[in-house]
């Protein structure tokens, strides 16, 4: 065979490999993890209630600490929890002081990724770090590999681990 057909094949071929495996769309989970300097007690009470919630990750919130309870969440601290800026979330499974898991099933009106966001649900583990330390991940699941589900992928490696970044500062040792 011609050397130059040779070379043009495998340039191919190395192009369409590369195409593949540059732009191949993930799937996995998008895992966060961070050691919080406060116990698992605390901790727990940060993810679950309201005076938890509004004093790290949202501005207001109400929550429904049960299977199948609403989490209702807002950034805006005059929000009725209603409004077309408000998020809704269903929870779907909590083990007290060790896992809680929970859906989006009404993002707000101007989230960009609206149904792929509907696919997704997220659940929290806390292990204990000796008697003052818990370690927390939140694996985000259900990504497909469509383009709204990838760019919104993005956003969340972003915003979930800016998220767990906000409790870490909660609990700076001073």
């Amino acid at each position: 065979m011609n050397r130059a057909i040779v070379c043009t094949v495998a340039i191919a071929v190395a192009s369409s490999i590369w195409m593949c495996t540059a732009f191949s769309a993930s799937t996995d989970p998008i895992v966060t993890e961070a050691v919080i300097n406060a116990s698992i007690a605390e901790v727990w009470k940060e993810w679950t209630t309201k005076d938890g919630i509004e004093s790290w990750m949202v501005a207001k919130t109400e929550i429904d600490l049960r299977v199948g309870g609403i989490w209702r969440t807002s950034y805006s601290r005059t929000s009725n929890l209603d409004d077309d800026e408000s998020l809704r979330h269903i929870i779907l499974a909590y083990d007290p002081l060790k896992m809680f898991s929970m859906r989006t099933v009404r993002p707000p009106k101007s989230f960009p990724f609206q149904k792929a966001i509907l696919n997704t649900w997220t659940v929290v583990y806390f292990e204990p770090v000796g008697e003052s330390r818990t370690k927390v991940t939140a694996r985000m699941m259900g990504f497909g590999e469509d383009e709204e589900s990838q760019k919104m992928r993005g956003f969340f490696e972003i915003g979930n681990r800016t998220t767990l970044d906000n409790l870490v500062k909660k609990h700076l040792v001073k």
